[in-house]
C-alpha cells in the first residue's frame, strides 16, 4: 500500500473524538486535523523530480506515488501544508491509530517497503539518508513485523470488547496473495484497476541497492517475500478505451450506457474474426520502471480495424506488457505448475483468460480466495499460531 496521508495528533489532542455511548463508542475523525489520502496513482513526482531525491539504502527502488516520494515533493513544493501535521502514514495505520488510540503511527514492515527509503535487511527506514535531505524523519511511523500486533482496542466497539488485539495494516497484495495460494506452486494473476502477476520466492535475500529490473521483491509474511511484477495498466487502461468509445457516440449525438459499450466490446472480441494481426501496447499511464512510456498501435491496415479486432488487440498487449515485466521463463525457473486468477477485470473478461493461458503455457484456474480483506484475517491468525 502505497499511499500516504497526514494527521496531527497529540496526547490531550487527538486528531480523533472517542464519543462514549451505552455499551460501545463511536470514533468521529476531525476533519481540520487531517489531510486528503495522497494513492499510488498520484504522479506530482515526475522523473526530474525523482532524479533529485538521494539515492535509497534499500533493494526496492522509489517512484512516483510512494509515500517517501509524495512527502518529498511537500517538503519542496509545500512545506506549510505539512507543518499542520505531526504523523504520516496509510490509511490503515490511521484507522489502526484511532482504534488503538496511539500517539504514533505504527506500520508493517510490507507497507513501510511499499514507501521507499526502507531497509528490509535491518527493518528500518533509512532515516540518516532521509535526515540530510531534510525529510521529516519524526513523521514517520514505528515499524513492526508482520507477527507483531499494532496494540488493543481502546474501549468496546461494535460487540468487540475492550483490550481485543488489533493487527497492524498490511499490505493489499500480500493479502490477496495469502487468501489466494492453495500451493507453493502457484502464482497470482490480479486484474482490476491495475495488473499484478505474483508468487512466493524461495530463499530471496535483499540486496543493499536496488535492481535494474521491472521485477520487485516485497516483504510477505513468515519470514518470506514475494516476487512481482506490477503494472500501472490493468483495467484502467480498458476503461479509458471504453469512455473514449462513449465520448465519440456521444459527440456523434447518440448517448450510449457504459454497461452496453462493454457488453457489446466483450461479445465481439470472442468472435473468431476478432483475431488479428493488430499490435497494440496499451501503456497509457506508463510503468514505474519505464514512466514515460506511453500506449501505441502497429500494424495497422483497413482488414483489422473491426471494433472486436481492436479490443481483442488490446487485451492481448495487456497481457505482452505484463508478460514482458515478468516473462514465462521466470515462472519456470520458479517452479511455478500454475496460475490463480484473481479480480474483476480478469474474472468477467474471457479474452483476457484466453491470453494468459496463450503467453504463459499454464492453466488458470480462480478459486474461492482472492479477497485481501479474508487475507488480513487469515494474518492475525498467523500470530496466534506463532504465540
Amino acid at each position: 500500500m502505497h499511499g500516504v496521508m497526514l494527521w496531527k495528533s497529540e496526547p490531550e489532542d487527538r486528531a480523533w473524538e472517542i464519543v462514549g455511548k451505552e455499551k460501545s463508542v463511536r470514533f468521529d475523525v476531525k476533519k481540520n486535523k487531517v489531510s486528503a489520502l495522497y494513492t499510488w496513482q498520484d504522479n506530482r513526482c515526475d522523473p526530474a523530480f525523482l532524479a533529485t531525491l538521494p539515492d535509497p539504502q534499500s533493494h526496492l527502488k522509489i517512484a512516483t506515488g510512494f509515500g517517501c516520494a509524495t512527502l518529498f515533493w511537500m517538503v519542496r513544493n509545500k512545506p506549510e501544508k505539512l507543518q499542520k501535521f505531526n504523523c504520516a502514514g496509510t490509511i490503515t495505520d490511521f484507522a489502526i491509530a484511532i482504534l488503538c488510540d496511539l500517539d504514533k503511527p505504527v506500520m508493517s514492515n510490507q507497507n513501510a517497503a511499499s514507501w521507499g527509503y526502507f531497509n528490509c535487511k535491518l527493518n528500518a527506514w533509512n532515516s540518516d539518508i532521509l535526515e540530510k535531505a531534510e525529510f521529516p524523519v519524526q513523521m514517520l511511523p514505528e515499524i513492526r513485523d508482520s507477527r507483531q500486533t499494532a496494540g488493543n482496542l481502546v474501549d468496546s466497539w461494535h460487540g468487540i470488547p475492550k483490550g481485543t488485539p488489533i493487527g497492524l495494516g498490511y499490505g493489499d497484495i500480500q493479502c490477496a496473495v495469502l487468501s489466494t495460494l492453495e500451493n507453493p506452486s502457484d502464482a497470482v494473476l490480479n486484474i482490476s484497476t491495475s495488473a499484478q502477476i505474483t508468487f512466493v520466492a524461495e530463499n530471496y535475500q535483499p540486496p543493499d541497492q536496488p535492481a535494474s529490473s521491472s521485477i520487485e521483491y516485497f516483504p510477505y509474511f513468515q519470514n518470506q517475500y514475494i516476487a512481482i511484477a506490477a503494472s500501472l495498466n490493468g483495467g484502467n487502461s480498458l476503461a479509458t478505451f471504453i469512455k473514449m468509445l462513449q465520448q465519440w457516440t456521444l459527440e456523434l449525438g447518440f448517448s450510449v450506457p457504459q454497461s452496453k459499450v462493454w457488453e457489446k466490446v466483450l461479445a465481439l472480441s470472442q468472435e473468431d474474426n476478432a483475431i488479428s494481426d493488430l499490435q497494440t501496447t496499451p501503456t497509457c499511464l506508463g510503468e514505474r520502471h519505464a514512466p514515460n512510456a506511453s500506449a501505441s498501435m502497429r500494424n495497422i491496415h483497413v482488414g483489422n480495424l473491426g471494433l472486436g479486432q481492436v479490443f481483442r488487440a488490446l487485451c492481448r498487449g495487456l497481457l505482452e506488457n505484463l508478460h514482458s515485466m515478468m516473462p514465462k521463463k521466470i515462472l519456470q525457473e520458479a517452479k511455478i505448475t500454475r496460475i490463480v486468477g484473481n479480480g474483476s477485470g480478469l474474472s468477467r473478461n474471457s479474452v483476457l483468460q484466453k491470453e494468459v493461458q496463450h503467453l504463459y503455457q499454464l492453466p488458470l484456474v480462480f478459486t474461492k480466495g482472492g479477497d485481501a480483506a479474508k487475507g488480513a484475517a487469515m494474518a492475525v491468525a498467523l500470530i496466534d499460531q506463532i504465540n
